[in-house]
């Protein structure tokens, strides 16, 4: 098995440990912070992090262009080389993250007109929001090179101790919660373990690459030896806008349109999806940085063939994640929080054929990124007029529903059609043609999949939202039949599965 292989494998079975392990603590702790801490608080922290995110975005996509810069170097062993990427890395996170402070400065001046009717006080809207700020000015200032460890397969460092940090902060924090009922010190147990997985992760950096020494003084006369870092940058930036609206500004939208308390109710909806896909994530996304080093490698042939075996692998990620999602989540949210909590029955259809789109859009958005391919900068404002456009008029007369409908529009025009066009005709140097042969059957097995199980489930004789008990008779003998039909349609019918079985065996095989 290659080293290339190994190292994924790796990544995968430590992000999946760490995955279950912080699932079950996602959901408990959830429901102790509503209860303990109220759901307007829980809403306000989801605000305050999404305003944290827009100040984030003068980061600019550095760290996406970094590491692009940084697949060849590694595949050559060429430390000097990694050296100075990463000493301008760390000159123009410095400047950035002074940019951040001060914007972060500036927004909190307006927060006692933002927050006018909060039933809590400035002071912890004030001390979270610093909380969260400063928290983020330490992986600018600090823990800049963990770039380094993804890029070179061995974010599994990542996920032990930032992972490990999180845990035992979630535990403290529910301790906290469920005996003093205190927002300062919440937040404050936030802010803590935020600085300590950082300052560790960055001393187990030192460990690994003992070579490995950054100038940020350096950085800006470096910065003339590599003028695409900054090209790719500006290029990555306006992608990133555009995605940050997308994924990242929900609780913002909602609070806009409908209220505080309605935040923390989608919260829990959202949280479930994040929570579900990270279970693929962890697996599929250990792959990424592999993919960027085949990438640098050269041989397109091989290329091609694990782009359509990841393409077979995503389709049955997304299309069970989106069966999973439109039939069990709302029963879940019954059983464990209330029949008060559970939302429309048309959010939940819209937001699982967005989840679809996101979820399998995920290879494309791979090899791009793996080619440097971030030119095409006018689609990611096409999408981002679409989606304001159609968010802010359909979001006033239809709240949530507008705003999934924004998404779904814009991301149906641009991801699903442009962008693999792109790969394929500036990346790839394929037809078109040849990525909707083989995609098309991937979309049909996964719709085809979708209705033969849901009518099949129909008939099932059991009521989900009863108790825990039922919901896990109906979601597994639903989740057994759907697997059991589309594991056979994508075989069947999609182009790469034979070969993922095939890597499977021989993976099984030498372990």
């Amino acid at each position: 098995m290659g080293n290339r292989t190994k190292k994924s494998i790796l990544n995968a079975e430590v992000n999946l440990f760490f995955y279950f392990l912080t699932l079950f603590l996602s959901f408990f702790s959830r429901k102790i912070f509503l209860n303990n801490l109220g759901a307007e608080f829980i809403g306000l922290y989801g605000t305050l992090s999404n305003i944290l995110g827009y100040l984030n975005l003068a980061e600019l996509g550095i760290a996406g262009c970094i590491s692009f810069f940084l697949f060849k170097p590694l595949h050559n062993n060429n430390h000097a080389e990694i050296q100075e990427v990463l000493s301008v890395m760390g000159y123009l996170y410095q400047i950035i993250g002074f940019i951040i402070l001060m914007g972060g400065i500036i927004i909190s001046l307006f927060f006692p007109l933002i927050f006018n009717s909060i039933e809590y006080g400035l002071g912890i809207v004030y001390f979270a929001f610093y909380s969260l700020l400063f928290s983020s000015l330490v992986g600018y200032f600090i823990n800049y090179r963990q770039i380094l460890l993804s890029a070179d397969q061995k974010n599994y460092l990542v996920a032990i101790y930032f992972q490990s940090s999180g845990i035992i902060k979630t535990l403290v924090q529910i301790y906290l919660a469920y005996t003093y009922r205190n927002l300062y010190v919440w937040v404050a147990i936030e802010f803590l373990f935020s600085i300590i997985g950082c300052v560790i992760l960055n001393w187990k950096i030192n460990k690994i690459y003992p070579w490995l020494k950054t100038n940020k003084s350096s950085g800006k006369q470096l910065l003339k030896k590599y003028p695409n870092i900054l090209k790719n940058t500006k290029q990555i930036f306006i992608h990133k806008i555009k995605d940050f609206i997308l994924h990242k500004s929900d609780e913002i939208f909602v609070f806009m349109f409908i209220s505080l308390k309605m935040v923390a109710y989608y919260g829990n909806y959202t949280m479930i999806v994040t929570r579900a896909g990270q279970l693929f994530t962890a697996i599929l996304n250990s792959v990424d940085a592999g993919v960027g080093n085949l990438i640098a490698e050269g041989d397109k042939n091989k290329a091609l063939e694990v782009f359509w075996e990841l393409m077979a692998i995503r389709h049955f990620a997304a299309g069970f994640l989106c069966f999973a999602l439109y039939h069990f989540i709302s029963p879940f949210i019954c059983v464990w929080l209330g029949n008060e909590y559970v939302l429309d029955y048309k959010i939940i259809l819209f937001l699982t054929i967005y989840t679809y789109i996101g979820n399998s859009r995920a290879v494309v958005d791979l090899y791009n990124h793996a080619h440097g391919l971030y030119a095409d900068t006018w689609s990611a404002w096409v999408e981002l007029i679409i989606n304001i456009s159609i968010t802010i008029i359909a979001g006033y007369y239809w709240g949530i529903i507008g705003l999934l409908l924004g998404k779904i529009i814009s991301t149906s025009l641009v991801v699903v059609i442009w962008k693999p066009y792109y790969l394929f005709t500036s990346g790839l140097h394929e037809r078109y043609t040849t990525y909707w042969h083989g995609a098309i059957k991937n979309y049909l097995v996964s719709i085809g999949s979708f209705f033969i199980a849901h009518f099949i489930i129909s008939n099932i004789k059991v009521n989900p939202s009863e108790n825990y008990v039922s919901l896990i008779q109906y979601t597994t003998i639903s989740i057994l039949i759907y697997c059991c039909i589309n594991i056979f349609l994508i075989l069947f019918f999609c182009k790469g599965s034979k070969n993922v079985i095939n890597r499977i065996m021989i993976m099984l095989t030498k372990k």
